[in-house]
Order: structure tokens, then C-alpha cells, then sequence
């Protein structure tokens, strides 16, 4: 007698997927499988009504090069809308014994650029609207052609999730958004959409790692006197981290993150603010001839333990939301969603899947996590000297071509 095989979703019956949330690592988990998972049933549940025009979300968002060619495979990507980031431009303000000692031994900036690292872009800069309304348009286009098999549950927010079966080879998870459903795996892949719920009820089952930064990230757009298209900056200041991301027509994204407890931007009007801008950045940027006004948010760590439990999935802002010292929460996210389709596609037995997906996730995801954690926490050290050192690091960064282009690479792809 022989032991027989145990039984998996794929073998019995189509996968059943569900995917949590209609944001864009939600919509392009559900495109990918539509397309590399051709026997699965997918559905997608959001809060948001059907006929909500998402396009005018002016949210900005910074994507890798590798986010933009997921997209381009998706057929999502909406070239006309975005601008193209060619260069990185990463420099400390002065006056520090870092920003000093940089410039007298080298460069006191790193540069990253395109063309050194032969690529057309190293990413792009792109409206909240303009990512989620193609990501949708396609979506639901995909649904017309399949809608036996892709399935858009629009204005149904869901309630809960609940394992079911006896064990993660016959398990799956029970949906309830108004009726309850069986699925094989539940994604859950935004985490705000669903901040009234408690986590126990999405698959959160140990606490997250959690850290406040007592910052605040202040957003807005500038507008340039002389702006070089394509070029980002980043500058470290004494309060914290500021930005500038390339938009069309001359402006810029701004995130200015300061302490909130002693916050120097809250009481200033918006002529001073731009006063104060235009004394912060790098020489190069030029002069800043208006600020819109501004918004604030507080900047915390929620990273979870494990991206699985059972058959639940948490990926991008429900598994993790990090500082954007480093712009790369979506990016992250799109990854996740990327490598879980891309190993389902691969290996029909669902349990193997998620039990591996963890280790196959962790060297990219924990090491993002911890850059972003270490230089968020940095700006708090009231250490002698730490100025110096970050000067001096990007020096050496800027020196070390080998080292700047691994670290190029990794913001545009991940860990490989």
C-alpha cells in the first residue's frame, strides 16, 4: 500500500484567491495571477464603490525602475503622466564637521545616475491616481474577458477573515464581506483601507514590530526657478531628512521631516517656509519660487513578523510602513506581490509555497526594513560626531563604484 499524495488546491480544484484591498499592490497581485496563475479564480474586494474616480488622487509616489517595468508588463503604465528620475543627488546641509571634512576630501554629495549604471531610468515619479486608474482600467478589463474566473467585488469591504479546515494542506481561509466565502489563500495588501478593523480579524495574529519615530513628514510641491528634469534630491539637515522628486512642468514633490517635538515648520506661514527652503537644499537645486501648502504625518515603524499565517498573506502597506527616508514602500510591496504569484506559478502545492515564502522574502524585505529603520533612528542620535560620519560615508560612497552601483541596483530591483 502506498502513502498517497496530500492533496492540494491545485490538484482537486482550480486556486481560489483572494485578494484584500484595490490599491496598487492589490490590483497588481490580481493582474499577475490573472495572467501566470490561467486555471486560478481570482477576486478582489475594496471598500471603495466601483464608480469612484480614483485618477485624480494627487498623492505622489516614488517607483524603481523594476516597479515601472512590472507595470509596463502589465500594461499599466501611464508613460505620459509620469516623470522619468535620471539622477540622485544625495548631499548633508552644512554647516557640520561632516559636510566639511566631505568637502575637503572628496565630493560632498553621491550621484547616481541613469547612464552610469546603464539604464534608462532609475525610476519614475507618479501620482497615487495615476498608478491605481490603469492598474484598474486593466483589471477590470481582464474581468470582462474572464468573468467566470476574475471576479471584482467593489464596495464590498471585508469584515474578517477565519481559517478554516483541518490543517495547512486542506486549509483555507473564510472571507466575510457580507456573505461569507472559502478561498485557498487570502491576500490581505493594504493595510489602511482596513486601520478600523482590529489585525486579529485581517490574519494578524503576533504583534507587529512597532516603532515611533516622534517625527513629522511635511508634503507639499515646490515650484523651481531652474530645475534640472530628472534629478531628485535628498538632504540631510539637522532636523531630518528632506526631498525633492521631479514632477513636470518645473515643480517638485517636497517631504521635509522634522522632529515633532520640536517642530520648526508648524508655526511658520507659508512665505517663511519657502525662506527656510530655499536656505536647506543643495546650491544645485536652485532657487525655490513658491510651496503650496503643506501636510503633515507622523512617521512610524509597523513592520509584521511573518508575511504568512496559515493560509493568510499580508503584503505591502499591510505587512510593512517604513519611513520614506528611502522612498521604497510600494516598491516593496510590488515585490512581494511580484515573488508570491511568481512561486504559485511554480509550485502547485499552496502549503510549500507559504511556508518558503517567508525565507525567499526575508533578505530583501528585513534588509529595506532595517536601511530605512537605521537611518530614520540616526536623526535622533545626539552623538558627537554622527554628522561627521555620515558625511564622511557618503564620501566614501561616492568614491567606491562598485559599492554606489550595488546600492543602485539594489533601490531599482530589490535583493536578487
Amino acid at each position: 500500500m502506498t502513502a498517497s499524495r496530500p492533496a492540494t488546491a491545485s490538484s482537486e480544484k482550480p486556486l481560489t484567491l483572494a485578494v484584500v484591498g484595490a490599491g496598487p499592490v492589490g490590483l497588481a497581485l490580481a493582474l499577475l495571477a490573472a495572467r501566470s496563475l490561467p486555471q486560478a479564480q481570482v477576486s478582489v474586494f475594496d471598500a471603495r464603490p466601483l464608480d469612484k474616480d480614483v485618477s485624480g488622487d494627487p498623492r505622489t509616489l516614488a517607483l524603481s525602475l523594476g516597479s515601472v517595468q512590472l507595470l509596463q508588463r502589465l500594461e499599466a503604465w501611464q508613460a505620459d503622466a509620469a516623470q522619468p528620475i535620471t539622477e540622485v543627488h544625495v548631499s548633508q546641509q552644512p554647516p557640520s564637521l561632516g559636510a566639511a571634512l566631505a568637502a575637503w576630501v572628496g565630493e560632498p554629495a553621491v550621484r547616481i545616475s541613469a547612464l552610469e549604471e546603464a539604464v534608462p531610468m532609475l525610476g519614475a515619479v507618479l501620482s497615487y491616481g495615476g498608478i491605481v486608474a490603469p492598474l484598474q482600467r486593466a483589471w477590470l478589463a481582464a474581468c470582462e474577458r474572464e468573468p467566470r474566473r476574475l471576479l471584482s467585488r467593489f464596495g464590498q469591504p471585508v469584515q474578517g477573515l477565519k481559517p478554516v479546515g483541518n490543517g495547512e494542506e486542506t486549509g483555507g481561509v473564510e472571507v466575510d464581506a457580507g456573505i461569507a466565502e472559502r478561498f485557498d489563500i487570502a491576500v490581505v495588501a493594504e493595510g489602511g483601507v482596513f486601520s478600523q478593523l482590529p489585525r486579529e480579524r485581517l490574519g494578524g495574529v503576533r504583534e507587529p514590530l512597532h516603532h515611533d519615530y516622534h517625527q513629522t513628514a511635511w508634503v507639499g510641491t515646490v515650484t523651481l526657478a531652474n530645475a534640472r528634469p530628472g534629478v531628485a534630491y535628498e538632504r540631510f539637515t539637522r532636523h531630518g531628512p528632506a526631498a525633492l522628486l521631479p514632477l513636470k512642468n518645473g515643480q517638485a514633490s517636497l517631504v521635509w521631516c522634522v522632529a515633532s517635538s520640536d517642530d520648526p515648520v508648524e508655526p511658520l506661514s507659508d512665505a517663511q517656509r519657502l525662506a527656510v527652503l530655499n536656505t536647506m537644499f543643495d546650491a544645485e537645486v536652485g532657487a525655490i519660487t513658491a510651496v503650496s501648502p503643506l501636510k503633515r504625518f507622523a512617521l512610524g515603524l509597523s513592520a509584521e513578523r511573518t508575511l504568512t499565517d496559515g493560509r493568510t498573506v499580508r503584503i505591502g502597506n499591510a505587512a510593512q510602513t517604513l519611513h520614506p527616508v528611502a522612498g521604497q514602500g510600494l516598491n516593496l510591496g510590488l515585490r512581494d506581490a511580484f515573488e508570491l504569484v511568481q512561486a504559485l506559478s511554480r509550485n502547485a502545492d499552496v502549503a510549500q509555497v507559504l511556508r518558503r515564502l517567508e525565507w525567499q522574502r526575508g533578505p530583501d524585505r528585513w534588509a529595506m526594513i532595517a536601511a530605512t529603520d537605521f537611518l530614520a533612528r540616526s536623526f535622533t542620535w545626539k552623538l558627537p560626531g554622527a554628522g561627521a560620519a555620515r558625511g564622511l560615508g557618503m564620501v566614501a560612497l561616492q568614491a567606491l563604484k562598485p559599492l554606489k552601483s550595488a546600492l543602485a541596483r539594489q533601490m531599482m530591483f530589490g535583493s536578487r
